[in-house]
């Protein structure tokens, strides 16, 4: 359905979704992440030491929560056991979302949230050596929300934050993306 329309014109448009790993000295925990694509914003997020169906739904909820988007908004996974789940399709029917999955064995189809993960792990969790799950836990949360989507600089939204382009759309302000 997303067919890599990576550039919708609004917000809560099409969102993208994965699941990474994350190691810590006490074992492996996973990171469930939903991104909006228009703004390139974390809008949703879940942390466990395993990675059942149910994490994928919290990151979605948490995600439908905050943005209470409209009927319609195309919701992008890759083709994971979590995202074919009937818990995870039941969620996205309730809310009328429109599921989408990428082809088989065509990890392109969600290169953006893809290329999150990679700048997560680049710019943080590589740099750390977590004890436990918490330490990562908040270290991770706090990479979300105080970096990614306040400070860092996306040259697609014309070099602005996720937060800032978001307000600077809202306040309809001329934007100059190269």
């Amino acid at each position: 359905m997303l067919n890599r329309k990576f550039k919708p014109l609004a917000a809560n448009q099409a969102w993208v979704s994965d699941i990474t790993y994350i190691r810590t000295r006490s074992g492996w925990f996973y990171l469930a992440a939903v991104l909006d694509l228009y703004s390139r914003k974390i809008v949703g997020w879940a942390m466990a030491p395993t990675m059942p169906a149910e994490l994928v739904c919290t990151a979605l909820q948490l995600a439908i929560c905050q943005r209470q988007p409209k009927p319609g908004l195309v919701v992008h996974s890759d083709r994971g056991s979590q995202y074919a789940s009937h818990e995870y399709r039941d969620l996205l029917n309730r809310y009328d979302c429109i599921g989408s999955m990428s082809r088989k064995g065509n990890c392109r189809d969600n290169a953006v949230m893809e290329r999150f993960f990679l700048n997560l792990k680049m710019e943080r969790v590589w740099r750390q050596d977590y004890a436990n799950f918490e330490e990562a836990r908040c270290n991770v949360t706090d990479y979300m929300i105080n970096f990614y989507n306040s400070q860092r600089l996306h040259s697609t939204l014309g070099y602005l934050s996720s937060n800032n382009y978001e307000a600077k759309m809202i306040t309809k302000e001329p934007i100059v993306v190269s």
